[in-house]
């Protein structure tokens, strides 16, 4: 992956991408909670990537974030919108779609309100509302970039996503040191993003969802209820990793790229 071409850009209606790969089907992933609204570039689409190796040489995959300077009170559901406005005017129409944990969340506003867009769906790593404790710790995040202490929000959110062992403090101040680099001084975008989060519960809609759909992730997410949010979609495909939590990406690259890869090309 890392060797191939790979095209940054911003659609027309202003959503940030990165796209590799060249395939003749169209991959979007809607990617995980942005505070630089800018196309991933460098260690953060390595890090976002790394999972896709082997469906480069069957679609051309376009990793998008969220438009930058969104107003406040944004919601999940426009979100989703300037995707379909992006897939709809520029990408031919229906695509397969990954969502990765808030880029999850607005996949499902995506595909319960744009049907017609979603040829496949996968739901990594995210659910149909924020867990009591990700709610929380998510809001604190929010008040520490708003406050400038990009540090230690980023390394506080590093905390949820790595619970246990020693590769939580190693994971702990990797984030820390990457906390200039993910949060920008300005945080604004992300703030409304996490915002928004909070307010999104889609519990009592997610039968509406009649794509294809693959949830997959960690047995003990901190963020989200995986297995129940997949129990709520009609006919899902569940795959947990026990003793894995909102990681599991990361920790599994290689067998969750081969399960996403397995139910988008079968």
């Amino acid at each position: 992956m890392a060797k191939r071409r790979t095209i940054t850009g911003y659609s027309n209606n202003g959503l940030p991408y990165a796209c590799i790969g060249n395939g003749l089907r169209n991959l979007i992933i809607f990617g995980g909670l942005d505070f630089r609204h800018k196309p991933p570039s460098g260690i953060m689409l390595r890090m976002s990537t790394g999972y896709l190796r082997g469906l480069a040489n069957s679609y051309k995959i376009y990793i998008v974030n969220r438009k930058p300077s969104l107003p406040s009170g944004y919601s999940m559901s426009d979100m989703a919108d300037d995707y379909a406005v992006m897939i709809k005017n520029e990408l031919g129409g229906v695509a397969d779609i990954i969502g990765v944990s808030t880029g999850g969340a607005i996949a499902q506003h995506f595909a319960i309100v744009h049907p017609y867009l979603v040829r496949r769906l996968v739901l990594a790593m995210t659910g149909f509302r924020l867990t009591e404790e990700g709610k929380e710790l998510q809001m604190k995040v929010a008040d520490l970039a708003r406050k400038g202490k990009r540090r230690a929000a980023s390394s506080l959110m590093g905390t949820a996503i790595m619970r246990k062992g020693i590769a939580k403090h190693v994971f702990k101040w990797f984030m820390w040191l990457l906390g200039p680099i993910g949060i920008p001084i300005d945080p604004s975008d992300g703030i409304v993003e996490i915002e928004a989060e909070d307010r999104h519960d889609l519990s009592d809609h997610l039968d509406k969802i009649k794509a294809d759909t693959l949830v997959i992730g960690g047995e003990d997410d901190f963020f989200y209820p995986v297995r129940e949010t997949a129990r709520k979609i009609p006919d899902a495909k569940l795959v947990l990793y026990p003793n894995l939590g909102h990681n599991a990406m990361f920790a599994r690259s290689r067998q969750f790229g081969e399960e996403i890869r397995a139910f988008l090309l079968s």
